[in-house]
């Protein structure tokens, strides 16, 4: 059991274990708040975001180095009984037209219900990855490493895939969501502290600049950045590198089949928000050929 908690991604952070390709094990998480709001009359205006997005971990994968690929295919997750959803100040497009307030969601049998309202419950990961090449960075914020990625597909069934920057590549976890949708409007979903089981693996000396995923029918991946254009431009980019070595096909012919049947998706879009917005966008899986 994994159950160290650090608050960055870090080349400096010092791993918990060390693992080899194709090892299962399983992190214990807190939820976003450290754990530390549990009542709705605790309320973010009074936390320490210096304490936000805590990660289990890290792990040091062996024979893990710059330019390969870490891959970390999600077995099972456990979650608690109870989570929190909460608004943040000046997060979101509805920041000025709402208040400050925390409400508690009971887990009941894989349902939870909000306003009388029952909603099946889909826990996803919401921070996952491994450590940039240089300047650590805050769990609660996305980047090439992945981090703060906050995508409701990082369920169980998935394999994510994060280029490995440094020795052993330092793999973490944490920010597990019982519920949450695309954009995550309000800055958070149903926050909630568990247990994630991994199996970690190992591609060598292969290229991948941002971390993509690979669902039972889709490919994806997925960039971030502050400006939706910038943000815009790297989810295309790599995607258009993939394809084109996977698939041999010229950039013209790959752009021509992501308007046609390529799906660009929020995984978390909160603005005005300081953290960057994460976009995804995803292609068919074909039988033939895998784009890793």
């Amino acid at each position: 059991m994994i159950n160290s908690q650090v608050y960055s991604f870090d080349p400096q952070n010092k791993p918990v274990r060390e693992i080899r390709p194709g090892e299962t094990l399983t992190f214990e998480t807190m939820d976003c708040f450290s754990n530390e709001i549990k009542r709705e009359d605790q309320l973010t205006t009074a936390f320490d975001y210096n304490q936000a997005n805590p990660a289990a971990g890290p792990v040091f994968l062996t024979g893990a180095e710059p330019g390969d690929i870490l891959t970390a295919e999600i077995q099972k997750i456990e979650i608690a009984d109870q989570g929190v959803v909460t608004t943040l100040p000046g997060i979101g497009p509805l920041a000025d037209a709402t208040e400050i307030r925390t409400k508690v969601l009971k887990i009941n049998d894989g349902w939870t219900e909000f306003n009388g309202l029952r909603m099946p419950v889909r826990p996803m990961v919401g921070v996952i990855g491994v450590a940039p090449a240089q300047e650590p960075v805050a769990c609660g914020y996305p980047g090439a490493h992945g981090g703060n990625l906050d995508c409701k597909l990082m369920g169980v069934g998935v394999k994510a895939y994060f280029p490995v920057r440094t020795p052993g590549a330092l793999f973490q976890l944490g920010d597990i969501h019982a519920v949450m949708g695309d954009g995550e409007l309000c800055g958070t979903g149903l926050e909630i502290a568990g247990r994630v089981t991994v199996t970690v693996g190992l591609i060598k000396n292969k290229a991948l600049d941002w971390p993509a995923l690979e669902t039972r029918d889709k490919w994806y991946v997925m960039a971030s950045d502050l400006d939706y254009t910038r943000a815009l431009t790297a989810v295309n980019r790599q995607m258009l590198a993939l394809i084109s070595g996977a698939y041999g096909w010229d950039a013209t012919d790959v752009y021509f089949y992501l308007s046609l049947w390529g799906d660009l998706e929020v995984n978390q879009g909160c603005q005005p928000c300081p953290i960057p917005m994460i976009l995804r966008l995803g292609v068919p899986k074909r039988s033939d050929i895998s784009l890793i």
